[in-house]
């Protein structure tokens, strides 16, 4: 596994607390406000601030025709499938949890890059996707008799994950040659699209103006997620291992919990302690670098 240059670690650390501290925000702002509509908000802001940096530091955003149909299909599977279902499973579980089902992705993702796109995974990687299964379980320990009264919500969040996963693989293997803030910002504009349709169709009736708190938690989606959060995983995403990619964010739901337990006063257990400690030894497998093979080492082989 290769090691992250310091501008990856930069970028990781700091997407880990953006995305972290996302999952209770999300859930203050989609209480009492209906959820495509909030989504649909979030990006109408982020998406003219996205373009506008684009803009300043000189990254081209024209997409040559022959490219569309494969953004698209990165755009579905990337973005569409995540934003519908996780605001909706967000609204009916609470914050921390969504977190948890939300972030299997990189087990989703494991899982379809070594069975669908035959990805050679180590025992050590494959030691740390099994590490994250077992404190994705610890996690939902005190949750499973709740969440089986809530299966819609529990199905869409697993579907957002699964959908994510296979988007990760697919954006890893694009052969678009354009930079990943061009592809971040074309995707996020067609999900403001795709986000505005939904809102006509099943909310229209419910439009009423935002309070405080939904603005604020509006306001976090869309300069630190939109503009900063989703640009940065796709850089990752292109730029890291497939593990390293994936395993590396398990940090997040962890880190959702905790957050959640500290501003909606979710209850902690000690279940929670030991997923932490799974989730530090799913990212130390896959991130740790592997001690290479000396030339004199290698000779005698």
């Amino acid at each position: 596994m290769n090691s992250l240059t310091k501008r990856q670690w930069v970028i990781l650390v700091i997407l880990t607390f953006v995305w972290g501290f996302n999952w209770p925000v999300m859930k203050l702002g989609v209480t009492g406000f209906p959820p495509f509509t909030y989504r649909l908000i979030c990006l109408l802001i982020g998406t003219p601030i996205l373009g506008l940096a684009l803009w300043f530091l000189k990254v081209p955003l024209k997409v040559p025709r022959a490219y569309w149909p494969e953004l698209l299909m990165l755009a579905v599977f990337n973005m569409f499938f995540w934003h519908a279902f996780i605001i909706l499973a967000v609204q009916s579980l609470s914050s921390g949890r969504s977190a948890i089902l939300g972030y299997t992705m990189p087990i989703f993702s494991a899982v379809i890059g070594a069975l669908v796109f035959h990805n050679q995974l180590s025992k050590r990687a494959w030691g740390g996707v099994a590490a994250a299964a077992l404190g994705v379980l610890f996690l939902l320990w005190h949750e499973l008799a709740n969440l089986s009264g809530k299966p819609v919500g529990v199905l869409l969040a697993l579907g957002a994950a699964s959908t994510w996963a296979l988007g990760t693989q697919m954006l890893r293997r694009t052969k678009i040659p354009l930079p990943t803030l061009t592809l971040s910002f074309w995707m996020t504009l067609m999900t403001a699209g795709v986000m505005a349709v939904l809102v006509l169709v099943f909310e229209s009736s419910e439009w009423h103006a935002p309070t405080s708190t939904h603005w604020m938690s509006m306001l976090y989606n869309a300069i630190l997620v939109f503009v900063f959060a989703h640009s940065a995983w796709f850089y990752l995403a292109r730029t890291l291992p497939p593990a390293a990619s994936t395993i590396s964010v398990m940090m997040i739901p962890v880190l959702g919990v905790f957050s959640g337990a500290w501003i909606l006063n979710e209850v902690l257990h000690w279940q929670d302690w030991v997923a932490t400690g799974l989730m530090v030894l799913a990212i130390v497998s896959v991130l740790w670098p592997q001690r290479a093979q000396t030339s004199s080492e290698a000779d005698q082989t």
